[in-house]
């Protein structure tokens, strides 16, 4: 690798591990998930969270899709990202800035800083703090003893009035934050939806929609509010053989089931590649 840019860490690997091949970028304090490609060779970047990282998955879709199309494939996704971490990043934005085409999978709008709360800056799913306005809005609860992004939500999802004014502060702060990171890629972006179910039409119940899945919150509107700045959506949802297949093939460790649960299996990935493959071989 040219210019010292990547250095390469592999990560402890056991029999019921999978060794994600880490690497830095630059001076990003972030680790991806490798291989790392060449960087001074044309390559696609990919920005997303677990989903896209591909926890527990041996062969994530940004890695299937650079054997497809005989490329480099640079997964800039990490586990529990949302919006903040890659904004508050110079060194992923300038990877994708230095890249042929940027594929941004959307997450949800629960893991990001807003007026009723902070996330910590690299894990946004670490609830750090509320506001005085969520004090004010929920006098009657404990924040001390939540940690995490969804626990909060579960817990203020009691009440539907209430919790109606905070996913609409979500929301609206997430559509803002994705604006910005479109208008910060210098470059051709694919938005891509992956997911078990397509996005839902805009109105429906605020606590449905945290029972509903990835991604939290996101609605019709809000992905087709970011087309003008992209340039291409695809749109990816599990078929039911993917379904059914679900975790056969992850690679999991004791204790590992229930997180498993909430991710896309090998199935659900190859799908994902074979739909995208076509779109980036546009660019390459």
């Amino acid at each position: 690798m040219k210019h010292g840019v990547v250095q390469m860490g592999f990560g402890r690997q056991t029999s019921e591990s999978i060794d994600y091949q880490w690497f830095s970028y630059l001076r990003s304090r972030v680790s991806f998930r490798g291989p790392a490609p060449d960087f001074d060779r044309p390559y696609i970047a990919f920005l997303g969270s677990s989903e896209s990282f591909g926890k527990f998955v041996p062969d994530p879709f940004p890695r299937l899709l650079g054997h497809m199309l005989g490329t480099g494939c640079a997964n800039f996704s990490a586990l529990n990202a949302g919006v903040d971490m890659v904004l508050r990043d110079p060194s992923i934005l300038l990877g994708c800035l230095n890249a042929r085409v940027t594929v941004l999978a959307v997450s949800g709008a629960h893991n990001l800083s807003n007026r009723h709360y902070r996330v910590h800056p690299r894990r946004n799913d670490r609830f750090v703090g509320e506001s005085s306005l969520l004090r004010g809005l929920y006098p009657e609860v404990d924040f001390t003893q939540i940690h995490f992004t969804r626990h909060l939500l579960a817990t203020l999802a009691g009440d539907g009035t209430r919790f109606s004014d905070v996913v609409r502060e979500l929301r609206a702060a997430w559509l803002a934050r994705m604006r910005t990171l479109l208008e910060s890629i210098d470059g051709p972006v694919v938005l891509l939806w992956m997911a078990d179910h397509a996005p839902p039409r805009p109105g429906e119940d605020a606590r449905a929609s945290l029972g509903a899945g990835d991604p939290l919150f996101i609605d019709r509107a809000m992905v087709d509010a970011l087309g003008p700045l992209t340039e291409d959506l695809v749109e990816v949802v599990a078929t039911p053989e993917v379904l059914q297949a679900g975790r056969r093939g992850m690679v999991l460790g004791p204790g590992d089931a229930a997180a498993a649960a909430r991710m896309p299996g090998p199935a659900f990935h190859a799908q994902v590649a074979e739909a995208l493959a076509p779109v980036l071989a546009r660019f390459v």
